[in-house]
């Protein structure tokens, strides 16, 4: 890093950020309370609370939303007659997924190589550690050159929509002329990149049912109707043979304008088998950014151990699709709920029954805002210019911060990029990203209130 202030002064704040991230990370916040206890995500959201309040925020509030988490907002005034920037992130966290995958626990924040691992650590909780290290590092340097709000959300993972509904009844809790989201990532380490897009998402469970009750399959297996094998038929019938997403009447060829990206970095960054092929058709920026993906998330039926031999009489399936701009999200829930029920096979009933969605966003990077931020990019990476990239992933909150508020600049930086393994075991973050990034946003934020 160079010898800016702002720099020094990042730098100079890294072990503490370091102490708290490990204080965050300890956390369980899953905002899934059939798994994870509700208190965990509470501490979390105190924890955040309380940092908020240590810096001098005013009007620390834990709000209550209507999916019953709760975010945590705050504000810290500036200058008289400054703009006003609202930065955003996420406390809640995935669930672990198999902790003996880990190499390390998955709540316990450990360096290991040069990186931080631990579940947050980069999806979002480190997102909340940027915004703090980038105000500390303006307030010694001179002060905070604009108001500032900050909202942190409960429950983003679980895409209940409780931060949205909350924010759409009080629309003047989070109005501002410039919103950071800071839960998006690099395109890679190093590389300086806003996300100009996200595709949107749905989830819907799908339940089939062919008998009163699960039958011997030597006496009834051949003509008894198998729920779980007209399962199998369904989900199958969501891909192409290339494997490309098919839902009857979802059509999408976008192809993606920004950053490419190469299959071989692809497969590097996916930790693909070798010999194992990638799906689908068209660029890897096509496939994951400027087209719909579905995904079977998981299925109830039997265990492999234990298993009986049975006719299975019901089964069910989680499955997630990913709708790129220019997508409505409701009508892509519609296509999928009629796809699911056209293809079942057999006579067997269905039910399905939506549990999230998002709708996809597009950014206006001809903004001042983003102006700002590639000259900040471009002291935090020197030699580096700030690139444009998508996000597979969906961050519902955006489109209805864009509606609320259409005169707000929305940018998308954070710290997920692809070594980060946001979402899958072993999930870390890069210290220097955090604090490049951590520059980034204070250079930002001086830059936007100059401009």
């Amino acid at each position: 890093m160079s010898s800016n202030p702002v720099a020094e002064a990042v730098a100079s704040l890294m072990p503490r950020a370091r102490q708290e991230l490990t204080e965050l990370v300890a956390f369980k916040s899953v905002a899934d309370f059939d798994q994870f206890p509700r208190s965990e995500s509470e501490g979390a959201a105190r924890w955040v609370a309380d940092a908020l309040g240590a810096e001098g925020f005013q009007d620390v509030a834990l709000l209550d939303t209507p999916d019953g988490t709760q975010s945590v907002y705050g504000y810290l005034p500036g200058p008289e007659g400054a703009r006003t920037v609202l930065l955003y992130a996420h406390y809640d966290v995935q669930p672990p997924l198999d902790e003996a995958g880990w190499t390390t626990p998955p709540f316990e924040l450990t360096e290991r190589d040069g990186r931080w691992y631990g579940r947050g650590t980069a999806d979002c909780k480190g997102g909340v550690i940027m915004h703090l290290l980038a105000l500390r590092a303006l307030k010694a340097n001179g002060g905070v050159p604009v108001h500032i709000k900050v909202i942190a959300e409960g429950s983003e993972e679980q895409g209940t929509g409780g931060l949205e509904r909350y924010a759409e009844a009080h629309p003047e809790l989070l109005a501002s002329d410039a919103i950071v989201i800071g839960d998006s990532g690099n395109f890679r380490v190093g590389l300086p990149t806003a996300t100009s897009t996200l595709r949107g998402m749905t989830l819907v469970r799908v339940r089939v049912d062919t008998l009163e009750g699960n039958l011997h399959s030597g006496q009834f297996g051949g003509a008894a109707p198998d729920a779980l094998a007209a399962l199998v038929r369904v989900l199958d019938s969501l891909r192409a043979e290339d494997g490309s997403t098919t839902v009857d009447g979802l059509v999408c060829e976008t192809q993606w304008d920004g950053v490419e990206y190469s299959e071989e970095r692809f497969r590097k960054d996916a930790k693909v088998l070798d010999g194992v092929e990638l799906i689908g058709s068209g660029s890897v920026a096509d496939r994951i950014w400027a087209r719909p993906a579905v995904t079977v998330l998981g299925i109830d039926c039997p265990p492999v151990v234990g298993a009986t031999p049975s006719v299975q009489a019901s089964a069910r399936a989680l499955i997630s699709l990913r709708v790129p701009p220019g997508v409505d999200a409701a009508e892509a829930t519609k296509l999928l709920e009629a796809h699911l029920a056209a293809r079942t096979p057999w006579g067997a009933r269905v039910r399905t029954e939506q549990v999230g969605q998002g709708q996809a966003f597009r950014a206006d990077t001809t903004s001042p805002a983003y102006k700002a931020m590639a000259e900040a990019m471009a002291v935090a990476y020197p030699g580096q210019e700030m690139r444009y990239a998508g996000q597979g992933g969906s961050i519902p909150l955006c489109n209805t911060l864009a509606s609320l508020y259409p005169q707000a600049e929305i940018l998308l930086i954070g710290l997920s990029e692809p070594e980060a393994q946001i979402h899958a075991v072993n999930e870390s973050v890069s210290p220097e990203e955090l604090e490049r990034l951590s520059v980034a946003e204070a250079l930002f934020l001086r830059n936007y209130a100059a401009g």
